[in-house]
């Protein structure tokens, strides 16, 4: 009997399946239980790890409201692109990300565009990066003790002024 691989279609079809699932708000769980399987299997499904069945297709895009047409992209697309909006989308938080930059205007757009591409292209060393979060931490700590300071002096000087 010929070994059943996944292949870059199955990985299209996986993203599609979390894309429509997160833009439902409906967790893996749930999605699972409403297909009988483990949320373990959706997962794997959603990965291109293991192939999604005819059958379980049909169970997953009625679950999801979907025609199972709108599982698979057309063949013109590149399937295996790692750059193609299915593949973004399908990153955790991207979905999120964009929902709330719809709701931003043109000019937050441009500043929020330049920041994350400002981002992504510093490289910071893994030392650099565990020294700078040290010293946040030590000054978010100094300005945290002496805000309580200030404000317990305030409070001691207000009930020395009531008595």
């Amino acid at each position: 009997m010929a070994v059943r691989k996944s292949g870059p279609l199955d990985a299209m079809v996986g993203a599609k399946i979390r894309i429509f699932r997160i833009n439902r708000g409906m967790s893996q769980t749930a999605l699972a239980e409403r297909i009988g399987v483990s949320f373990q299997q959706v997962q794997k499904y959603e990965k291109g790890a293991n192939r999604v069945g005819a059958s379980r297709l049909s169970q997953i895009a009625s679950v999801l409201g979907i025609a199972v047409g709108e599982l698979f992209e057309s063949p013109l697309e590149k399937i295996a692109a790692s750059n193609s909006p299915v593949h973004l989308l399908a990153e955790p938080g991207a979905l999120r990300v964009l929902k709330a930059y719809l709701r931003t205007n043109s000019r937050v757009r441009l500043a929020i565009a330049r920041l994350l591409e400002s981002i992504a292209d510093q490289k910071p060393t893994v030392q650099k990066a565990v020294v700078q979060k040290s010293i946040v931490q030590k000054s978010m700590t100094k300005a945290s003790v002496a805000r309580l300071d200030a404000a317990s002096r305030d409070e001691r000087s207000s009930s020395r002024v009531r008595t």
